[in-house]
């Protein structure tokens, strides 16, 4: 191991990359579909509300949909034609959340965005830009963007971290952006740190894209300048390196501290891909209403990286790519360790979304599992410290209240317990349960 490269102490795990199926393949734009689903609940907090009604004409970029009270981030039309239907739509997680479906017009143009300068904005003018186009955490859970960005007056902010880790298996969707869109990502960080009113940011990729770092340290480099330090941090190929709290320690060893966020040691981190889209929104003033994503796996006609229209059905991403092939057996939304298996390609594309994989037999393990031997492999593979194995005992013994002594709603859920147990055992399927359970 490469002691320049940077990494976390506590646990993770090796799983197979499987990135050579799409990383060399540049981002392709996926032609618009003749209808999409939009849904309202596309981020971390309360569902938007629609601004439109059934037959009303929509331009690509309009405000279609915002919050009220509470958490949340704007909705815009992802393609320009006419308010189809208001309704509900399948959703991985939710089952079925409210959306709205728009029927594409076959003869409209797509919208044109000119560029402006940024630097004379104001901070309130700069997170104004990024809330108006509705920007969450594209690399998890969809936190909205303008919060983030908006800490709390105690906190003392030094440092931007952007993720670019995508330590995911088979996902290369981060990959390409930052060989694509390598100055526009950069100018994305410039803008955060000026919202923020620091200088440091830090980069941190895996070593496992030597290109992309290399580019990022090429635009960075001149990037670094006005008061301005962008530094490109490599690190080690080990899962979950792309998780927010092992990233801060990788990278500054800091420790955020149990349920605490990372503000409390000084930090922010966002997802290359949201730089991005922040670059949109503010220079560009474009709303975020597509994105890339990975379609991978060995059970695809022809693995893609994909610019698509939020709303797009998965179902019309497999026909533009020639359909399955045979021994498809399973469809995962995400990336295999912290994806959700779906049963139907009815399921349109979200702001989150960052691959689809289609796996064969071959690459999943469908065998059932058995009792808990003992063995401690999860123990040692939790990045948190916690007790996989007890909380899993727990939840099959009916008593998931009593978890929480084993670190239960600490866990982020990122699959090294499980997949690391000899057993088999759906260890985070357990830990879900038992969350849910301990709640009520």
């Amino acid at each position: 191991m490469n002691d320049s490269l940077f990494t976390f102490p506590k646990g993770g795990v090796h799983p197979p990359e499987a990135k050579k199926l799409s990383e060399h393949l540049p981002v392709e734009v996926l032609p618009i579909p003749e209808e999409v689903e939009i849904l309202l609940s596309q981020h971390f907090g309360t569902p938007c509300k629609p601004l439109v009604t059934k037959k009303d004409p929509v331009i690509e970029g309009d405000l279609i949909g915002e919050v009220e009270k509470g958490l949340g981030a704007n909705i815009h039309a992802s393609v320009t034609g006419t308010v189809k239907s208001i309704g509900t739509s399948a959703h991985p997680v939710s089952v079925s959340v409210p959306s709205i479906t728009i029927q594409t017009d076959p003869e409209s143009r797509p919208r044109e965005y000119s560029t402006s300068d940024w630097k004379d904005l104001s901070r309130d003018e700069l997170l104004g830009r990024v809330k108006k186009a509705g920007i969450v955490g594209i690399g998890g859970a969809g936190f909205p963007t303008h919060v983030k960005l908006s800490p709390p007056p105690e906190a003392k902010i030094d440092t931007l971290i952007l993720n670019g880790a995508e330590c995911e298996p088979y996902l290369t969707t981060d990959h390409r952006l930052m060989l694509e869109h390598t100055a526009e990502v950069i100018e994305g960080a410039k803008i955060i740190l000026a919202i923020l009113g620091i200088k440091n940011c830090h980069i941190g990729i895996e070593a496992n894209k030597p290109d992309a770092i290399e580019a990022m340290k090429s635009v960075s480099g001149k990037a670094s300048s006005n008061g301005f330090s962008i530094s490109i941090d490599p690190l080690v190929v080990k899962y979950p390196q792309g998780s927010e709290k092992q990233l801060i320690e990788s990278i500054t060893g800091r420790r955020v501290p149990g349920f605490g966020l990372p503000f409390d040691v000084g930090v922010i981190v966002q997802n290359v891909g949201t730089a991005k889209a922040i670059y949109d929104a503010v220079v560009l003033e474009k709303p975020l209403y597509e994105k890339i994503i990975t379609i991978s796996g060995h059970g695809i006609a022809r693995p893609a990286n994909l610019l698509v229209r939020i709303g797009t059905k998965l179902s019309d991403i497999v026909a533009f790519l020639g359909g399955t092939k045979p021994g498809f057996a399973k469809v995962i939304m995400g990336g295999p360790m912290m994806g959700f298996a779906i049963p139907t390609l009815d399921i349109p594309v979200t702001k989150t979304t960052s691959g689809v994989l289609f796996l064969t037999d071959d690459e999943i393990d469908a065998s059932s599992h058995s009792q808990c031997i003992r063995c401690g492999w999860c123990l040692d593979a939790c990045p948190m410290g916690l007790s996989p194995n007890e909380i899993g005992l727990y939840v099959e013994a009916g008593r998931p209240e009593d978890t929480s002594q084993f670190g239960v709603f600490e866990c982020f859920e990122c699959g090294c317990c499980a997949y690391t147990c000899p057993a088999k055992r759906p260890l985070v399927q357990f830990i879900r349960l038992a969350k849910m359970k301990a709640k009520k």
